[in-house]
């Protein structure tokens, strides 16, 4: 009986929180330990990829103040509508007082945001959220999951988890023995104006691996990182994926000039999908990001994934929202909502 009742505990200590009778003190994902209530439940979120890991632990309708406009995340104000009543500004910044005047008991703030030692001068509870890779995501998720302070949002933490770890198994099962020869050099192109890639030590550089394929701005180190149109040319990627919201290549002002690419030779420049959030960057869609990257880069290894359908059953398990099939492959074609 009493490693039974110990087993609780130590699985809540593993995530710093410590227990008393009036409060918890949970462990931020920058080592930061914050005195969080009970549960949190009017959240400001400053990051605009934490929105989605609270939209998957059921927690989208705690935010009441946010950084995400509806005209650039149409998908994502869809499908947690609420959000269209939460206090919104432009930037990351929030002005304490309106927090304080919104009741906000929670604030979720990136890594690199300077406004979290303001929010702690008003007596707010902030936790700094950062996560490069798949285990801290996952790690993220957990965490969060804590804030949050449910028991349906921590079982929705462990099960996004497992269904992910699924995923990359999967997937590395059937990819992992490619040769070199065997995986396309692929660019990840985040902005065409300006020209900014994606390199090595990042999630994007992860997908483009786990998905088969070679990262041909490995040389690049980091996210969002410019460049020139020269080093693009010198790389000759066989295939360029652009980021949602960049815009086509056809219609940039380097038409022309990469016309002579492999890549656009042969038509393998696509659109990366997004929904609630893109799927390449930092969000909890990166499990369907994986699966799509792996069908488009082989598809004869993956004959029997259907985007559309996986993309349908994963907004409904874990968004708790029924995407039509015109909706999901609208989310796949990087198109937002009619």
């Amino acid at each position: 009986m009493k490693t039974c009742l110990m087993l609780p505990l130590l699985a809540a200590l593993s995530f710093g929180i410590s227990l008393t009778a009036s409060a918890r003190v949970v462990t931020d994902d920058a080592g930061n330990q914050v005195k969080v209530p009970q549960e949190a439940k009017r959240i400001a979120d400053g990051w605009y990829a934490h929105h989605s890991l609270l939209m998957t632990l059921g927690a989208g309708d705690r935010i009441v103040a946010t950084v995400n406009h509806a005209s650039d995340r149409p998908w994502m104000f869809k499908i947690q509508p609420s959000l269209n009543q939460a206090l919104s500004v432009h930037g990351r910044s929030f002005n304490s007082e309106a927090l304080l005047a919104q009741k906000v008991d929670t604030v979720f703030v990136a890594a690199e945001d300077g406004d979290a030692a303001a929010y702690r001068r008003a007596g707010l509870p902030t936790l700094v959220m950062r996560f490069d890779d798949f285990p801290s995501m996952k790690r993220s998720l957990l965490t969060t999951a804590e804030v949050v302070g449910t028991d349906r949002a921590r079982q929705r933490a462990s099960d996004y988890n497992a269904y992910l770890d699924q995923k990359i198994a999967a997937i590395a099962a059937k990819t992992a023995t490619l040769s070199d020869s065997q995986r396309p050099r692929v660019l990840h192109i985040e902005s065409l104006h300006p020209l900014k890639v994606d390199g090595r030590n990042t999630l994007i550089d992860t997908w483009i691996k786990l998905a088969g394929g070679r990262n041909a701005a490995a040389e690049v180190d980091g996210n969002m990182k410019e460049t020139s149109p020269e080093n693009v040319l010198y790389w000759q990627p066989d295939i360029i994926i652009i980021g949602a919201g960049a815009g086509t290549l056809a219609s940039s002002d380097y038409a022309t000039l990469f016309s002579s690419l492999k890549a656009v030779k042969t038509h393998q420049v696509w659109q990366n999908p997004a929904g609630v959030f893109p799927w390449d960057r930092y969000g909890t869609e990166a499990a369907l990001q994986i699966q799509w990257a792996a069908k488009k880069l082989h598809p004869e290894l993956f004959p029997t994934l259907n985007m559309v359908q996986t993309t349908q059953d994963f907004y409904q398990r874990f968004f708790n929202y029924s995407l039509t099939r015109d909706d999901a492959e609208r989310i796949l074609q990087a198109k937002g909502p009619q």
